[in-house]
């Protein structure tokens, strides 16, 4: 979530702006990263994790955990929602699928509330499950209307190292007021919102919201493809000078899931007519190579 993400950290990027440098650098396009190949699993990689989302009520708390934190003090990004865990209004599998549901209501009862008017889920892999180099691929539809803001992405493990020197990758956000364009981006400690110089790129996929598409990510030590459907839209390349500010792709990482309310998706306002609304996910699957799979 991350281009706007440190501007509005992406609805998962949680991380730390403050409102004012968020107000300065909303609007500042990203800095380009372009790309236009073909994207697929490769040949010799294999299967290591996956989620069919084919069975049970909730997510398997075995694959996924709820991000809770910032409910009290509330979200960062200027963001709204109030994140629930193990409930099921806002997390769920139906159908064979994952659905993670933004609703206007205020949880009031619940302990850690914060005076959110919106509640909505965050799933991640963290503690769970995460990898070094791979290739992520997520079938999704995704959650639209004016004030939303669903995202895939990824964030280094070693939380030690702080926002944006951790690294970010961000495999797909959409915002609700811009609902035909998908966003890819990375952060790092050279490259981030806060300094405008994040490396992204967009690709636009009309029917985002009403149709299923795989969002996918190829990471290896040379190079990060973001793609959709088989195009790949966006690189960034490993400029192999041994520097974690512009490379800390070389540590594990953990896979997040959220649909977010305001921050970036709010910068047109908060339309109550697209409560609730749901990203549904039909399945995440993580390849690796037999060399990725030594670093994992």
């Amino acid at each position: 979530m991350r281009r706007r993400r440190f501007a509005f950290a992406a609805a998962a990027a949680a991380w730390f702006l403050p409102a004012a440098v968020v107000a300065q650098t909303a609007a500042l396009p990203p800095i380009p990263a372009a790309a236009d190949e073909s994207i697929a699993v490769p040949k010799d990689a294999r299967l290591v994790w996956a989620d069919e989302f084919d069975s049970g009520r909730l997510p398997n708390p075995k694959r996924w955990a709820y991000d809770t934190a910032r409910n009290r003090e509330g979200w960062y990004n200027q963001e709204l929602q109030y994140y629930a865990a193990n409930r099921p209004e806002n997390a769920r599998i139906e159908n064979g699928h994952l659905i993670i549901e933004a609703r206007r209501e205020r949880l009031s009862s619940e302990a850690d509330y914060g005076g959110q008017d919106y509640s909505s889920a965050r799933l991640f892999t963290r503690g769970l499950a995460s990898w070094t180099y791979g290739f992520i691929e997520v079938r999704a539809k995704l959650a639209c209307g004016k004030g939303l803001w669903p995202a895939i992405w990824l964030l280094g493990t070693d939380g030690s190292a702080g926002w944006p020197r951790l690294g970010e990758i961000d495999m797909m956000e959409l915002v609700g007021w811009d609902p035909q364009t998908v966003h890819g981006t990375i952060h790092t400690g050279a490259y981030n919102h806060a300094q405008h110089s994040q490396k992204g790129a967009t690709t636009q996929v009309p029917d985002a919201c009403t149709a299923f598409h795989t969002y996918q990510l190829d990471w290896t030590r040379d190079r990060i493809l973001i793609g959709v459907d088989g195009h790949a839209y966006m690189r960034f390349d490993n400029d192999h000078k041994s520097d974690p500010a512009t490379w800390p792709f070389d540590k594990p990482q953990y896979l997040l899931l959220n649909v977010a309310v305001g921050g970036w998706g709010g910068m047109q306002g908060i339309a109550p007519a697209a409560f609730p609304s749901r990203m549904e996910v039909d399945y995440v699957r993580v390849w690796q190579t037999a060399e990725q799979t030594k670093g994992r």
